[in-house]
């Protein structure tokens, strides 16, 4: 009796225990965006809002009189990800549908701000056959009369909305129709799902479209297929569903699995590379399971929509010009032309708003010939393309094809694809690309690219009698250039939201112009009109503080505030080894340029002793010191003794001398600048988002300049230019005295003088703070060079803008070059790379090896 009492004991207690676990389950569960209790006798008394009012969609709204009733999309989402999927479909891909869209979710979930269905007696338990049919009967009985299709979409799926309307518009809605990607299920399931010879499911994921009549059909008869299940799987028992009641199965086409695609790469697709055949001509996109690759994704398809949108206007203008020649208007009055009952055929003129552009040049017809150089040396060659680039007009004749010309190239290819596959479907046949065998290709500044492509295609009919054939064919090819943008940057960002700075005054939280973290609880997060927590006054009041929060500076409404531009401080570092004659020259322009005038400059020179001229140490002192009593102007020296000399380490310590908040402009003795260097450093560098590589002119040596062997054959008489590459010192009347000094630090920018220093990465003008958010120099790289290219590499993985320029104010005066066998190879190599290239230019270099041909032709050691 005792042992029986004892099990009695310990069953009455795991009932107990269950019941108990149950009824916390129910009632105690979390809830991340609602502020009422999310047990289900709360969520019985929510009071769901009007369906119409829930998609902003008005009573009188028909498939007749709007363009917005063309699909209706149910988007079946979960409680936990209404905050990153949903929101992020909502804010992406949404506003761009031809119709309307809602989420449905389980019943205690709450979004405020989103569209949302919670369906009764609804959880999110997987799989969500419930959910699913469900949603069906909802869309059927709350708008089945106000859309022509209705979609079955996942939160993780992606939706371009122009080309879905122009798909929909091109199909019979009045027809049962069953759209989506058809599938049997894989070998080794295809018996479990119970489906004969002749059935098939559209696959889910990717997404799948019912008209009108066939949700018609089927919504009645929801209850039904779900007590009559066969399987776990929703879409197989959805595809069962449609089949029974509306009579039709998924459609059977391999065009389906391009626009409706899915990528088998799972969390990691579509976070590459999107210029691809697949996403370009895809109407969903599935699976986006990081809910920020949709927000990527949605800002390369607006991309292409605007692309799309410039190429239409090109169209429209050439059609416009040609219409004005048949009608003899001359080109010059084409823009003041009037049409039938004096409306304006360009109501806005150059300078107003909505300024549609310049018909003679953006109506330019198509013509590989339209450009017409007046003179032997205006002619613009082209470049030969194979399997490396050839041109005429570069300084490496044979190279490599650069990674922005290999991009431009494979854009140019696919949309001369998708033209000769526009008709593809019609004609039954598809074309593919083999490879590009050879090309040629010109670049015209003033009115766009040429190209012209041989390619190698493969040709496949699958309508008829098949085959497959390669075929070739030529594309003669020409890119038009529109007209000139000009966008304002703001001078000025707010700090990133890792700033320690900022960190302390959001205690700990992001930045408000970052990125809200959607897995926070809404108790952390507020929208931008938060009616549920706040009076519609204090929401507004809100809205606008944040709103002004997020502007940058300049757009702010405080009329106390301006921002500065061109006073803003530089702090020159210059690291120094001996070379006291070049640094008298530096000082001298150092002078000229700021300690004359009242430009906010300050010098700071880390100074080294350099054992080949120890007394240049003493001499710079001194000399740093007369510029300092004469001027009574602050410059900084840091004495680093016989320290060996590392750039790297020398500007790192000169930036010690600056605040967190300063601008420092990385230098050498060897660069001459003027005040139009200033004016560029300060415009062009903006904290926590863009530094300055600018791209110096470096000067050839003048013997190789102004040398007879260099500049003419063996015989002629040399005319040379005695002012070339002298400073240029102007007296004329009117000037003033910054203009005579910019004159006076300035060069002639010549082929034959120089050549701008494109592989350079010495100079750099950067705020204080973005230079520690990355890190710094490498300290352990000693000696010449290096240093400064790994800079520029961090920099460029970084989140700052890089901005490289050619910045003809910033000259390189010659000096040669001796590098110390002693360095590391990569150094000595690079080394060896500068000395080359500073010696002369091709043609100084063509005309003394011509002038000397024993160095083309050596001969062999005792010939006669």
């Amino acid at each position: 009796m005792a042992r029986r009492s004892k099990w009695m004991h310990l069953v009455a207690g795991v009932v107990a225990g269950l019941t108990l676990g149950v009824f916390l389950k129910l009632c105690l569960r979390p809830s991340s965006r609602t502020s009422i209790e999310a047990c289900p006798q709360s969520a019985r008394s929510y009071v769901a809002p009007d369906p119409l009012a829930l998609i902003d969609l008005k009573p009188d709204e028909t498939v007749q009189n709007s363009n917005r009733t063309l699909v209706f999309v149910g988007v079946m989402t979960a409680e936990q990800y209404l905050d990153s999927r949903a929101k992020a479909v909502y804010e992406t891909w949404a506003q761009d549908l031809p119709g309307r869209i809602a989420f449905f979710s389980s019943e205690v979930s709450r979004a405020p701000g989103l569209p949302l269905v919670p369906l009764r007696n609804v959880d999110d338990s997987y799989p969500p056959q419930k959910k699913s049919f469900m949603m069906l009967l909802y869309m059927y009985e709350k708008y089945g009369d106000k859309f022509e299709w209705f979609m079955r979409a996942d939160d993780d799926v992606y939706v371009r909305g122009d080309k879905l309307g122009e798909f929909l518009r091109s199909v019979d809605s009045r027809k049962p129709q069953f759209i989506g990607q058809a599938g049997r299920g894989t070998t080794a399931e295809r018996d479990a799902l119970a489906l004969d010879y002749n059935e098939n499911f559209c696959m889910g994921g990717p997404g799948v479209l019912f008209s009108r009549e066939t949700l018609r059909r089927v919504a009645p008869h929801v209850k039904y297929c779900l007590k009559h299940l066969y399987t776990t799987h929703e879409d197989v028992e959805l595809g069962r569903c449609v089949a029974k009641f509306a009579g039709v199965s998924c459609t059977w086409s391999y065009d389906m699995q391009m626009i409706l695609h899915h990528n088998s790469s799972g969390s990691a697709a579509y976070t590459g590379r999107l210029k691809k055949r697949e996403v370009h001509r895809a109407i969903t996109l599935h699976p986006v399971k990081d809910h920020r690759q949709m927000y990527r994704l949605h800002s390369y398809f607006k991309n292409l929509r605007i692309q799309e949108l410039r190429e239409r206007s090109l169209d429209l203008h050439r059609d416009i010009a040609s219409a004005m020649h048949e009608l003899q208007v001359a080109p010059e009055a084409v823009p003041d032309y009037e049409l039938a009952g004096g409306v304006p055929l360009f109501p806005a003129k150059i300078g107003e708003p909505g300024y549609l552009g310049d018909n003679s040049i953006l109506g330019a017809p198509i013509d590989l010939n339209r450009y017409k150089p007046s003179k032997v040396d205006d002619i613009v060659t082209y470049d030969y393309i194979s399997k490396s680039i050839y041109s005429v007009s570069h300084s490496n004749p044979k190279r490599r094809i650069e990674t922005p010309l290999k991009e431009a190239l494979d854009d140019v290819i696919r949309e001369v694809m998708e033209i000769i596959n526009a008709p593809s479907r019609q004609r039954g046949r598809v074309i593919d690309l083999n490879e590009l065998l050879y090309g040629y290709m010109r670049l015209q500044p003033l009115h766009g690219v040429d190209h012209v492509l041989d390619l190698l295609l493969k040709y496949r009919r699958y309508r008829g009698k098949k085959m497959t054939a390669a075929v070739r064919r030529h594309a003669y090819l020409q890119q038009s250039f529109t007209g000139m943008e000009i966008r304002e940057l703001p001078m000025g960002d707010p700090p990133p939201f890792e700033d320690p700075a900022i960190l302390g005054k959001h205690d700990g939280k992001a930045y408000p112009n970052d990125y809200d973290d959607f897995d926070e609880s809404s108790q952390q997060q507020n929208s931008f009109l938060d009616f549920g927590k706040l009076n519609v006054r204090e929401a507004f009041e809100n809205g606008l503080m944040k709103l002004q929060n997020n502007l940058p500076n300049v757009l702010k409404w405080d009329t106390d505030f301006e921002y500065p531009i061109y006073d803003r401080r530089i702090h020159f570092i210059l690291p120094l080894a001996g070379r006291q004659e070049i640094f008298a020259r530096f000082m001298k322009n150092y002078e000229d340029i700021v300690l004359k005038s009242d430009e906010a400059v300050t010098l700071i020179v880390v100074l080294y002793i350099d054992v080949k001229s120890p007394l240049d140490y003493s001499h710079a002192e001194s000399l740093i010191d007369h510029y300092k009593d004469m001027y009574g102007k602050e410059i900084k020296v840091v004495l680093m003794g016989s320290t060996t000399f590392s750039r790297g380490a020398a500007l790192t310590e000169g930036l010690k001398e600056c605040s967190n908040d300063d601008l420092v402009f990385f230098i050498d003795v060897d660069m001459m600048f003027n005040y139009e260097t200033l004016r560029r450093i300060r415009i062009n560098t903006i904290k926590y988002n863009q530094v300055y590589f600018p791209i110096v002119f470096s000067e050839y040596n003048p013997e190789v300049v102004n040398g007879e062997d260099y500049n003419k054959f063996k015989g002629e008489t040399l005319a040379t230019n005695d002012d070339l590459g002298k400073y240029v010192v102007s007296s004329e009347n009117g000037k003033s005295d910054r203009e005579i000094a910019n004159l006076k630090y300035s060069k002639v920018i010549d082929d034959d003088y120089g050549y701008f220093r494109q592989y350079g990465f010495g100079i750099l003008s950067i705020y204080k703070c973005d230079f520690e958010r990355v890190g710094g120099f490498d300290l352990s790289i000693k000696g010449w060079g290096l240093e400064d290219v790994h800079l520029f590499e961090t920099l460029i993985k970084s989140n700052l803008t890089v901005y490289r320029v050619a910045d003809n104010s910033l000259v390189h005066i010659f000096h040669s070059v001796d590098c110390d066998k002693n360095l590391e190879s990569s150094q000595f190599i690079m080394c060896l790379g500068t000395k080359a290239s500073t010696y002369g230019s091709e043609k100084h270099m063509v005309y003394y090896m011509l002038n000397h041909p024993e160095l083309l032709w050596p001969q062999e050691k005792g010939a006669s």
